[in-house]
């Protein structure tokens, strides 16, 4: 907490430090008790913080649409099935108004990005420090960060399974002559062979950016606006042990400031769904 044993910078690297796993320097496995022993582990290390929270969060949509899927009715719908339509209806007119063609995955596929990315961008609204303290007193746990999507690692490994998707469609939509024709012969194009040979390494350093600017643009934006909304919360939540009056003063802050990321934490699941199903859709179109 950040009052009494903690100073201002040590709560703030508390709060943005993940519960890791992994190898010790002397060849020992277990929890990292410091962000320096974190950081020793190296890229092997699991977060298990955002492992448990993104997975439980997944759980919990997969169990929503299951019990509604098995207790649909064609009469008059309850609360919980009304919810659940008006949330298909959103991304299915979303994916017709940016998909044009035919491909049975890419609407359930969006359904599962946006609800995922929303419930984890919606644990920002939880109080910083109430999981964490309530794991603490139960001794399970000195570091804790709820909101998997202030984790670059999940953020990049949800990015790269689209970018896979649209390797994967591009290749069988196009064929692999006319990937690499899409990204050798474009922008520049030239009717000499000779001229045309030129402009096939310029094409391809353009088109190769542009193509792995995608996956990048699309785990650091999710990432960098919730990470930024999460400092935001720790910032204000210092001014609690400021005294009185700047607590009164922070609280009202917590409450403006949260019910504004209300609209972030939607918008940004609403774009992370719009762009992978817009680069599903540059996957299946055929220049």
């Amino acid at each position: 907490m950040a009052a009494g044993t903690q100073t201002s910078t040590e709560y703030i690297r508390h709060h943005l430090s993940n519960l890791t796993y992994g190898r010790h320097p002397d060849g020992s496995w277990g929890m990292a008790h410091s962000a320096e022993e974190a950081k020793e582990m190296g890229f092997m290390a699991v977060h298990v913080d955002s492992m448990f929270w993104s997975i439980f969060l997944a759980a919990i949509f997969l169990f929503f649409f299951t019990r509604v899927a098995k207790n649909v009715t064609a009469g008059v719908p309850g609360k919980m099935q009304n919810f659940a339509e008006w949330i298909v209806e959103f991304v299915d007119v979303s994916v017709r108004d940016s998909f044009t063609g035919q491909n049975k995955l890419v609407a359930p596929l969006a359904l599962t990005v946006f609800a995922w990315v929303f419930l984890m961008n919606i644990m920002d609204l939880v109080p910083v420090d109430l999981i964490p303290w309530v794991l603490d007193k139960l001794g399970v746990a000195h570091f804790q960060k709820v909101v998997p999507s202030t984790d670059p690692n999940v953020t990049f490994a949800m990015a790269l399974s689209v970018f896979a998707l649209v390797l994967f469609y591009s290749v069988k939509n196009k064929g692999i002559g006319g990937f690499a024709g899409e990204l050798t012969l474009h922008p520049f194009e030239a009717k000499n062979i000779v001229l045309k040979i030129i402009l096939i390494p310029i094409n391809f350093f353009l088109e190769f950016v542009s193509l792995i600017s995608k996956p990048i643009s699309l785990a650091l934006r999710l990432f960098g606006n919730m990470y930024a909304g999460e400092m935001i919360f720790i910032l204000i939540a210092l001014m609690l042990t400021a005294g009185p009056v700047m607590a009164v003063f922070g609280g009202g802050l917590q409450l403006i400031w949260a019910i504004f990321h209300i609209l972030i934490v939607t918008l940004q699941a609403f774009i992370f769904m719009t762009l992978t199903v817009v680069y599903l859709e540059m996957a299946h179109q055929d220049h």
